[in-house]
């Protein structure tokens, strides 16, 4: 049967082998994460090795130089001295002192020309002993280089041997289901995947939100997302999203987690009510206990008032036989008077 066109697949099989070529790459990334760091040491010893070979290279040209500076000076001494020896040799021919004065002129040059090169040669031999050291040193600190380039070399071809055969299968199935999948999709998948941390280029919606950067996702983009007709991409990180169901993955955190919430909410709402619904009844049995007490308490305050009020009747006839006693007294105090006058 002839292949099907990558343009002719459904959007749901675009998507489904979107995330198993993610899931074969990050497969890879796994078998390449085990190396570690070797991969960086081998090169950072080997840039560190080509350093210090070019640093070996430029000491060897600058003691060349100074070699070559010690010669030529030594040279220009040999000239000086020979010309100091015609100079005095010359002197014992003169014929007046202007010609005496000359010659001892060009003698004192040339000998301040000959202390000038020995001094000159002084300063390159210093020179170059102390970059015969800087060179000893470099070459010292190459052959240490190179000892653990050595050993980090097999170490890495070892880890290498073990994961080779499982990461080519891995790399084989990867082209394989690059074939199915449209070329201008699999290029902006490498392009996320590229630009994203943990190379991730296609994720799975998780509780309500993005796989790769977690920002929620509103729900008319997950039903969108759910229906499968197009390929959509997070707003925030740019990350092609799935299906969880399509992806084959099955999500249980979200059910566990539902009845502890509607749990904690059933135990907050009925607390206050509770003690209201107690105390009720006992303000009902109260208030008959109340009104049974209060006529025999008004029958105990009538007999104790009873005797009291029998008193003060007495008290008021006996105060009306005084008034009349007395009334009767006041007419004859009259007319006992009267008759006086």
């Amino acid at each position: 049967m002839a292949k099907k066109d990558p343009t002719d697949l459904s959007v749901e099989e675009k998507l489904k082998a979107l995330y198993q070529l993610q899931m074969t790459l990050s497969a890879i990334d796994e078998k390449r994460a085990l190396r570690g760091e070797l991969p960086l040491e081998v090169q950072d010893l080997e840039d560190e090795i080509a350093g210090l070979n070019t640093r070996l290279e430029k000491i060897q040209n600058e003691i060349k130089d100074f070699q070559a500076a010690v010669t030529m000076k030594k040279g220009e001494i040999i000239d000086a001295q020979a010309s100091v020896d015609r100079y005095q040799a010359q002197l014992n021919e003169v014929k007046n002192n202007r010609e005496y004065d000359v010659l001892n002129k060009e003698i004192e040059y040339q000998t301040l020309e000959i202390e000038l090169c020995e001094k000159k040669i002084k300063e390159a031999v210093t020179r170059i002993e102390e970059r015969t050291k800087d060179l000893e040193h470099a070459q010292e600190l190459k052959k240490d280089r190179q000892a653990a380039l050595k050993e980090k070399k097999s170490e890495l071809n070892e880890i290498m041997q073990e994961t080779r055969e499982e990461e080519e299968k891995l790399k084989e199935k990867a082209a394989e289901l690059e074939l199915k999948i449209e070329s201008r999709l699999l290029g902006s998948f490498k392009r996320i995947r590229k630009n994203a941390r943990n190379g991730l280029g296609i994720v799975y919606v998780q509780r309500d939100a993005c796989g790769g950067c977690f920002n929620k996702i509103p729900p008319q983009r997950q039903l969108d997302i759910k229906m499968h007709k197009k390929i959509i991409v997070c707003e925030y990180c740019g990350r092609i999203m799935i299906d969880p169901e399509l992806a084959g993955v099955k999500l249980v955190t979200n059910t566990e987690e539902k009845p502890k919430r509607k749990r904690a909410i059933r135990k907050t709402t009925p607390a206050p009510v509770a003690p209201e619904v107690v105390e009720e009844p006992t303000v009902v049995v109260e208030e008959p206990q109340v009104v049974e007490e209060k006529p025999v308490v008004e029958e105990k305050v009538a007999e104790k008032k009873a005797p009291a009020k029998k008193e003060t009747a007495k008290k008021e006839t006996a105060k009306k036989e005084t008034t009349k006693k007395t009334a009767e007294k006041k007419p004859a105090a009259k007319k006992t008077t009267a008759k006086k006058a």
